[in-house]
């Protein structure tokens, strides 16, 4: 894959695609971990005297012009990051935009307007893909976050610009493709989430990779439905209850939880009492795994030369429903193996426990990863391996 290692950059004009979707209230950023993600590959270029103007999508405006998706935000976050001025322009597109572009000098950083308030970029519009290139000699993608999106932004832009990958972007394929190709053994993988309709792939694929693989969350309901278990009036998806059944008879390195938190309902946790995973009251809901669990998993993580987390062990928003995934969370930190942890839930776990930085790697792009690890060709990624025209 080519990186911004494989170009010449000085005085060069150069489109960033970064992934600064990010939580903002009251007009700031209150989670910097993807923009900070992106500050290594930024710093590089600007040290070579590149003139850049760094692009992304924020919220879902729909193809239409959203104030509350506004980057004006993001631009002070950019710019106290870089300890820079960074120049928010009022569109991604147009004369005004190639104007600043083309008079910028070397170390500038312009930032463009929330790239998805045209609908030419998720439709990957060629003619929008052309007026994004207009103007720039270099096009850099570190948004692993996008990757696995076909958008004028990513994928459409590479056919009118010659295109490297940033050091975010070049981690994220590295350590991802070691889990698929070359992890330390044992490998042990942990999925949870609300429905196995929603990862299939990526544990249909993991399972030819995997010496062990944790299941919790939602998805564990279905699982234990396979196995005979009464599971109240939990999340569940029965019409997967065969695929289930299947699984758990191919591949016995599938662990499910033995005990849970129960609860009339989400909004009972007061009422909330940890059962045997086979003796759920029939007008109770699974929405965490138990104690026993949390520890059998630890101990069973133990041994891994690798660990992949994905997902919640339960309703990781509710203080009662979440210590399950907050143990995982302990467990896979403590842990001496490569450990790499992908996935909002599982990633503000780390961070609320102040676990983050015992992790080897938190993964960026949680649909991407997911795909990638599903051995789906991301089209962010393909073109930065092909050779170009």
């Amino acid at each position: 894959m080519r990186t911004v290692r494989n170009c010449d950059v000085t005085n060069k004009k150069v489109l960033v695609r970064v992934d600064f979707n990010v939580p903002i209230e009251g007009g700031t950023v209150t989670d910097n971990t993807r923009i900070r993600a992106s500050v290594p590959t930024l710093e590089y270029l600007l040290e070579r005297g590149a003139r850049l103007a760094c692009i992304s999508h924020l919220g879902r405006p729909k193809g239409k012009v959203v104030d509350a998706y506004r980057m004006d935000p993001v631009a002070l976050e950019l710019s106290r990051l870089l300890n820079r001025k960074v120049v928010k322009l009022d569109d991604c597109v147009g004369d005004a935009v190639k104007e600043a572009v083309t008079f910028a000098g070397p170390g500038t950083v312009l930032l463009l307007e929330n790239v998805r308030f045209h609908p030419g970029e998720e439709k990957n519009d060629p003619a929008f893909a052309a007026e994004l290139a207009r103007g720039f000699d270099l096009f850099v993608n570190d948004a692993f976050g996008a990757a696995h999106r076909a958008h004028a932004s990513t994928e459409g832009v590479t056919h009118y610009l010659p295109s490297y990958a940033g050091f975010l972007l070049e981690k994220e394929v590295s350590v991802l493709s070691e889990l698929l190709n070359a992890p330390r053994r044992p490998f042990a993988a942990i999925i949870g989430g609300a429905k196995v309709s929603d990862k299939i792939e990526v544990i249909t694929n993991l399972l030819q990779r995997v010496d062990l693989m944790l299941l919790g969350g939602g998805m564990a309901n279905t699982f234990l439905m396979a196995k005979g278990i009464d599971v109240g009036r939990s999340l569940a998806e029965p019409d997967k209850v065969g695929l289930a059944r299947e699984i758990l008879a191919r591949h016995s390195q599938v662990v499910l939880p033995v005990d849970c938190v129960v609860a009339p309902s989400l909004d009972a946790d007061k009422e909330a009492r940890v059962v045997a995973a086979h003796q759920v009251p029939p007008e109770f809901m699974i929405l965490d795994i138990g104690p026993e669990t949390v520890k059998m998993f630890a101990d069973r993580l133990r041994r891994a030369g690798t660990v992949f987390w994905n997902g919640p062990m339960g309703v990781f928003e509710k203080d009662a429903f979440a210590m399950g995934t907050y143990g995982v969370a302990q467990a896979v930190a403590g842990l001496e193996a490569r450990t790499v942890v992908g996935g909002g839930d599982s990633i503000a776990a780390l961070q609320q426990s102040g676990l983050s930085d015992r992790i080897w790697h938190i993964s960026t792009g949680g649909g991407a990863s997911l795909e990638f690890l599903e051995g789906k060709v991301l089209p962010g990624i393909a073109r930065l391996e092909d050779e170009q025209s």
